[in-house]
């Protein structure tokens, strides 16, 4: 492992990127460990494919070139004719991280069989595909139609998916301090990609043009119409794999147990109920004193109860998890319109007044307020 990790880190630096090199990876991988961890997915996983989903998140952009898959169309680049144009960074990075671990020194799947490496390998792949900006809104628009159903079920690839795809335009949704500095670093490395389409004489790319990007407003739009709208759908996914997750659980116990013997089956029971009636006060955020009436409602149906229900009448639970992306993500927004103002109030001063010699017009108002 150590091998291989030294070995991806080399390929991260490779183009000494702005935005995309090692720490990007590092940022990545943590987010999802966070998700897997903190909101509960973990559990309804198996050991592979959390293993396989923390492999995808190191790896996502490995050897990224510091430049778009779009850039790499126009230019012609051999790493788009070798994958026909089509998520050509995708496939780049995916195909060089298994080219990787195929060497001896750097094979980390050595002790998977036949089965658990075809497994990985297809969940790897699926994983880091998904992160191709171009499938954005039918990744949504699929997992959104899933959820709405009644009867939820979902892929675990594809709710991996979103989960990487996810993390990977994560910086929106944490802290300002780490927002800002991601968000700098990511437009100096498409400001440099500009640089080389005007050497190239090819037109630029959206937010390439360092002389016209507006930052402040190009990154509200980034956080009203894709980021807080992906983190929405990924909650409310989250949410349905943990209550499916709970309820499964709740009846294989039942049933587990029923078949044993009748009392045993008729405390675990109980114990279903009461656990539902507190997870639901709890949830809805009742006070103290309906906890202790569901609380009391339960013991009364475990002494009243004298054959074991059905396991099929357990209730489905209702979890919440934790969102805090989204203070960040309103907190953020409202920074950026902060700046916005400002640079409105500098134009309008350079404007009324552009002979005070108190006024420095050679700054740009993008790049005072940025």
């Amino acid at each position: 492992m150590e091998n291989f990790m030294t070995q991806v880190l080399h390929g991260y630096v490779r183009h000494k990127n702005p935005y995309h090199n090692d720490l990007h990876a590092a940022d990545v991988t943590q987010t999802v460990h966070y998700m897997l961890c903190q909101q509960g997915l973990s559990n309804w996983l198996t050991d592979l494919e959390i293993f396989a989903a923390l492999i995808a998140a190191i790896i996502h952009d490995f050897e990224h070139t510091g430049t778009t898959n779009n850039f790499h169309v126009m230019s012609r680049s051999e790493t788009a004719l070798l994958y026909n144009d089509r998520a050509v960074l995708e496939n780049h990075h995916v195909s060089t991280a298994f080219r990787l671990m195929r060497e001896d020194d750097a094979n980390i799947l050595f002790h998977l069989s036949k089965e658990e490496y075809r497994e990985f390998r297809t969940l790897v792949i699926d994983m880091v595909l998904a992160t191709d900006m171009s499938s954005h809104f039918q990744q949504i628009k699929s997992v959104k139609s899933l959820i709405s159903h009644s009867d939820f079920s979902i892929d675990k690839s594809k709710a991996l998916s979103l989960v990487l795809h996810c993390c990977d335009i994560s910086h929106p949704s944490k802290a300002w301090n780490l927002h800002h500095k991601w968000t700098m670093l990511l437009m100096e490395e498409f400001f440099l990609q500009g640089d080389k389409e005007k050497a190239l004489g090819l037109p630029y790319s959206p937010l390439c043009d360092r002389n016209t990007t507006l930052i402040a407003d190009s990154q509200i739009g980034f956080i009203d119409f894709i980021v807080a709208p992906s983190f929405e759908v990924c909650g409310d996914m989250l949410e349905k794999i943990e209550e499916k997750y709970l309820t499964t659980r709740s009846s294989s116990v039942s049933e587990s147990i029923s078949e044993e013997t009748p009392s045993a089956a008729n405390k675990v029971s109980a114990l279903d109920r009461k656990s539902q009636s507190l997870a639901g006060v709890l949830n809805s955020g009742a006070d103290s004193d309906s906890s202790e009436t569901a609380a009391r409602s339960s013991d009364a149906g475990t002494s009243a109860s004298s054959a074991p229900p059905s396991p099929k009448a357990n209730p489905p639970f209702k979890t919440k998890i934790k969102r805090p992306w989204i203070q960040h993500l309103e907190e953020n927004k409202k920074q950026w319109k902060e700046r916005i103002h400002k640079d409105a109030e500098l134009r309008a001063q350079l404007s009324v007044a552009p002979e005070d010699p108190d006024v420095d017009k050679s700054k740009s108002p993008k790049k005072i307020f940025v």
